[in-house]
C-alpha cells in the first residue's frame, strides 16, 4: 500500500515519462497540485522532496520546482583567442560607461554587469555590525586609519590567505577603496606613461580602465577558455617587447572564465622571474570557486616576491563596502606612498564591520551557500542557451565565478543584438569592452549572479529568439 506522498510522486514521475513535463520546466506550485490532487500541502512537500532525492526534480530558490536536467550538452567552448601581437592603446572608457549605465537600471533584466544579486549576499548580517559598532564606538572610528588600513582586519585577512596556502602577516598587507584601488596602485608603481601591460584576451574591462587612466598599452596574449594564456606566446613576447609587467587573473578569469593549471602557473612565474617582470594578479573571483578546494593563487606559488596580488570582498559579501586589499610584496614601499597620495585610508567604519563579520564563522557559511548558488545559475543559464541560442553558439565551462562567455556564429555581432535587447528589456555586455583591440564583436558576457528565476530565463529564451532572428536575415 503507498502513502498519498508516495502516490504523487509517481503521479508526478509519470508526468515527465511520458514527456508531458520536459526537462527544465515548471512543476505545478505545491499549492497548485495540492488543490489539483486533494491532499495536503504538507502531503505534496513530501512528495516533490521525494523526487528532489531521486533526481526527478530539482528546486531553485525563490522559483519553485523544476523536472531536472537531463543529457549532455551540446554547446561547443570557445576558441582560443588570437588577438594582434602588438601593443596598443586603450579606449574603452566610452564604451563602458554606456554599459554600465544600463547595467545599473533596475528595470532591465540584470545580465550585464558581475556583480551579485544583493538578496544573495551577507549585506544584512553585515549592517547591523556595522550599525552596533557606529552607535557603540562611532567616535572612534570617526577618524582616519593608518594607511594600511584597519590592524584588526588585516589580521583576519592574513588568517584566511593560509587557507590557499599562502602565509602572510598583518604587516604584508595594504586595505584599499576596492580592487580597483589595489589595481591601480600596483600598475603606478611598476610602469610609467607608455609602458606596456600583458594582458590575457578577452580581459576584465575594469583592467582595460585602469591601464588607459595610466596612459599605459595593453599587449593582449592568445587566451583559452580553460587553461588561460598561451606560454609559448608569452616567452617570445617577453623576448621581443618590454613588458614592464604580466597582469592576471588567478582564477576564473572574467570573462572567459578560464583556471591556469597549478604547473602552468609555476611555469609562467619561472617565466617571468628569468626576464624580470613582475606579476599582478586579480584574484577577486578566488572564494567562489566550485570543486573541492580553491585554487592556489600565484603568489602562493612565488617564492622570490614578484607578485603583487590584488582582491577584494566586492563578489562576495558587499560590493557597496568598497574594501579590497593588497599584497605589495617586494613594492611595499612604492605602493604605500601612492596610497597615501592617492586616498590617504579607507573608510574606518566598514573595515570594522568587515574584520568582526571575518572573526566568526559566518564568512565561511555564507560562501558556502553562495558558491552552490552561483554553481548551479552558472548550470542553469548554460542549458538555457543551449536550449534557446542558434546552432553554433559556443559557451566557456568556469569552474567557479558566475558569469559566461559566449561566442556567437559569425557574422552575428553582439553590439546589434545589445540595441535590440534593451528594447526588450534585457542587459549584457558586448565583447568588444573586453578588448583593447576591439575584437570578439560576435561574443557577449552574461552574468549569472543573480537568483535563478522565471524572468531570467525567459530574458535568456528572448536573447537566442533575438540571436536566431538576426542569423536569419
Amino acid at each position: 500500500m503507498q502513502f498519498r506522498y508516495e502516490e504523487l510522486a509517481a503521479f508526478i514521475a509519470a508526468l515527465v515519462e511520458g514527456g508531458t513535463l520536459l526537462p527544465g520546466t515548471r512543476v505545478p506550485s505545491l499549492r497548485e497540485i495540492s488543490d489539483q490532487r486533494k491532499v495536503s500541502v504538507t502531503t505534496a512537500l513530501q512528495a516533490y522532496r521525494l523526487l528532489e532525492d531521486r533526481g526527478v526534480i530539482e528546486s531553485r530558490p525563490q522559483s519553485g520546482f523544476y523536472v531536472a536536467r537531463s543529457g549532455p550538452i551540446s554547446l561547443g567552448v570557445p576558441s582560443v583567442t588570437n588577438p594582434p601581437a602588438k601593443a596598443t592603446g586603450v579606449a574603452v572608457s566610452d564604451l563602458v560607461e554606456k554599459l554600465l549605465e544600463h547595467a545599473s537600471n533596475p528595470r532591465l533584466i540584470p545580465l550585464g554587469c558581475a556583480v551579485p544579486d544583493p538578496k544573495l549576499l551577507a549585506a544584512v548580517r553585515l549592517d547591523k555590525i556595522l550599525a552596533r559598532i557606529a552607535r557603540q564606538k562611532g567616535s572612534e572610528y570617526n577618524v582616519y586609519t593608518f594607511p594600511k588600513g584597519d590592524a584588526r582586519l588585516r589580521r583576519e585577512i592574513a588568517k584566511r590567505s593560509s587557507r590557499w596556502g599562502q602565509v602572510l602577516s598583518p604587516d604584508d598587507l595594504v586595505i584599499t577603496v576596492g580592487c580597483t584601488e589595489a589595481l591601480m596602485l600596483a600598475l603606478k608603481s611598476v610602469a610609467r606613461a607608455g609602458d606596456t601591460i600583458a594582458v590575457e584576451s578577452p580581459t576584465y574591462f575594469g583592467l582595460l580602465q585602469a591601464i588607459e587612466a595610466l596612459d599605459l598599452k595593453a599587449l593582449e596574449l592568445p587566451t583559452d577558455p580553460a587553461t588561460g594564456i598561451d606560454l609559448n606566446v608569452l616567452a617570445k613576447t617577453l623576448k621581443t617587447t618590454n613588458v614592464k609587467a604580466c597582469l592576471l587573473s588567478s582564477s576564473f578569469n572574467n570573462p572567459l572564465g578560464c583556471t591556469v593549471p597549478e604547473e602552468k602557473k609555476r611555469a609562467i612565474l619561472d617565466l617571468l622571474a628569468r626576464h624580470d617582470v613582475p606579476l599582478i594578479e586579480d584574484d577577486i573571483y578566488g572564494d567562489i570557486y566550485f570543486g573541492d578546494r580553491r585554487p592556489k593563487p600565484y603568489i602562493a606559488l612565488d617564492r622570490r616576491g614578484n607578485t603583487i596580488y590584488c582582491s577584494s570582498f566586492s563578489k562576495t559579501i558587499a560590493p557597496g563596502y568598497r574594501v579590497g586589499w593588497i599584497v605589495p610584496s617586494r613594492y611595499r614601499e612604492k605602493i604605500l606612498a601612492a596610497k597615501f597620495a592617492h586616498t590617504l585610508c579607507g573608510a574606518a567604519l566598514p573595515q570594522a564591520a568587515l574584520a568582526e563579520f571575518l572573526a566568526t564563522s559566518g564568512y565561511e557559511n555564507h560562501l558556502r551557500r553562495i558558491r552552490r548558488m552561483f554553481k548551479d545559475n552558472v548550470e542553469w543559464m548554460t542549458r538555457a542557451i543551449d536550449r534557446s541560442f542558434p546552432v553554433g553558439t559556443k559557451v566557456s565551462r568556469p569552474a567557479g565565478g558566475f558569469v559566461l562567455w559566449v561566442e556567437l556564429p559569425k557574422p552575428l555581432r553582439s553590439r546589434d543584438l545589445f540595441d535590440r535587447a534593451l528594447k526588450k528589456g534585457i542587459c549584457f555586455a558586448p565583447g568588444d569592452v573586453f578588448s583593447a583591440s576591439a575584437r570578439y564583436a560576435n561574443c557577449l558576457r552574461l552574468s549569472c549572479g543573480y537568483g535563478w528565476s522565471d524572468s531570467i530565463e525567459k530574458g535568456i529564451e528572448t536573447l537566442g529568439a533575438l540571436a536566431r532572428a538576426a542569423l536569419a536575415r
